[in-house]
């Protein structure tokens, strides 16, 4: 489905660095709104310059659009010591947060990725995660995709007006 889209680790790595330094140090922003940051990042991404920011893929899950290599991102930024992450319980469950520990590498991204990466920050990272979850769940590539399965970027085409970020006219 987007087989002609290639991952760059080294730049997923950089925006999920990036966002959490910008706003990991929010109460409500854990793990599940970091996924849903990056998902609106990439795809918005997408939708306006039609080619991928990351390459990252996205799994269709109960909660929403779930980034592939998350885990294994902010675990190999931790062990270079750019992040902290912290596992806290809080009303009989566990949540994740995440520091940063240092200035993200900027040098991987261009001025309008960080500019599109801010425009979903100031938009969407004060939403809590189930807020922001039940928001994903509109956006057509999560409604399109089977559970389990990646979701097409080329879905963002057609988009709800809501969610699209592209000026057609």
């Amino acid at each position: 489905m987007n087989d002609d889209i290639e991952f760059d680790l080294d730049k997923f790595k950089a925006v999920v660095h990036y966002i959490i330094s910008k706003c990991g140090f929010k109460d409500n922003v854990g793990r599940t709104v970091l996924y849903k940051l990056l998902y609106f990042s990439d795809f918005n991404f997408y939708e306006i310059y039609e080619e991928s920011l990351t390459g990252e893929k996205y799994i269709k899950k109960p909660r929403g659009p779930v980034p592939v290599h998350f885990i294994d991102a902010t675990n190999e930024l931790k062990d270079e010591g750019k992040i902290q992450i912290r596992k806290e319980s809080r009303n009989n469950h566990f949540r994740y947060k995440y520091s940063s520990q240092s200035g993200p590498d900027l040098s991987l991204l261009r001025d309008d990725e960080l500019e599109l990466i801010d425009e979903v920050i100031a938009r969407l990272s004060d939403l809590y995660s189930n807020e922001i979850s039940e928001y994903s769940h509109g956006d057509l590539p999560w409604r399109l995709a089977k559970n389990d399965k990646e979701l097409n970027y080329e879905a963002v085409f057609y988009r709800e007006p809501e969610y699209s970020v592209r000026n057609y006219s």
